[in-house]
């Protein structure tokens, strides 16, 4: 294996090559993805998930070539460094919604739930009305052990935008994972595909109800 240099440029903050790092930063990216449309259906069949706390354990795949799991200190010092020249430009620019959410996007896709939620907040300060960043940042309080307040972020989200499809699926899937509300998730699912007739990941949805039901049906 190649041995790091000792150039000023094959490094940065982190003391990681910098091969390594755009590697890393791939990966973190890479992670991120999971957060995003229907951010919890992917472990929304995973009993060992029913706890909002794996959030605080997440770690990246491995890396190509037998290279360790990156560790969430990795992940935040990545983070750190990809966020940097935006946080610069955010200073002659505080009241850039859409940097923030940049910003914030960045610790999302890192695990760096908390600094995300943070920076998700101060978008919406100025965009109180913008639905995505609202729903995303309810998944950070999710991940970060808050599931009533990603409740109420989903709630206010669809006040905005009833019919959205991300904060429906989410607010379902809190309540079923995290407030152990398989009756409410249900409701809310239904809602979804009423709402949206001709949705696309209809059966997911679908997947999604029979297995609440089948944890209600179990429960009696």
């Amino acid at each position: 294996m190649a041995t790091a240099s000792t150039k000023p440029s094959t490094s940065n903050k982190t003391g990681l090559p910098a091969k390594q790092v755009y590697v890393l930063t791939a990966i973190c990216l890479c992670v991120g993805l999971v957060i995003g449309y229907f951010f919890l259906g992917t472990i929304g069949r995973s009993k060992a998930s029913r706890n909002p706390s794996v959030g605080n354990n997440l770690q990246a795949p491995a890396m190509a070539g037998g290279h360790p799991k990156l560790t969430l200190e990795q992940m935040k010092q990545m983070a750190d460094v990809q966020a940097s020249t935006l946080l610069e430009k955010s200073k002659s620019d505080p009241k850039n919604a859409a940097l923030l959410i940049q910003i914030a996007g960045i610790y999302q896709a890192s695990h760096q739930f908390k600094d995300a939620a943070d920076y998700f907040r101060k978008a919406l300060e100025i965009d109180p009305k913008n639905v995505p960043a609202r729903t995303q940042l309810a998944s950070c309080l999710y991940y970060s052990n808050d599931v009533d307040g990603a409740l109420a972020e989903l709630d206010q989200a669809l006040k905005y935008n009833p019919k959205d499809v991300n904060a429906l699926f989410n607010l379902g899937m809190i309540k079923y994972q995290g407030k152990n509300d398989p009756a409410g998730a249900i409701a809310v699912w239904q809602r979804l595909l009423r709402t949206n007739p001709n949705l696309d990941r209809k059966p997911i949805v679908e997947d999604m109800i029979a297995e609440a039901r089948g944890s209600t049906n179990t429960k009696n």
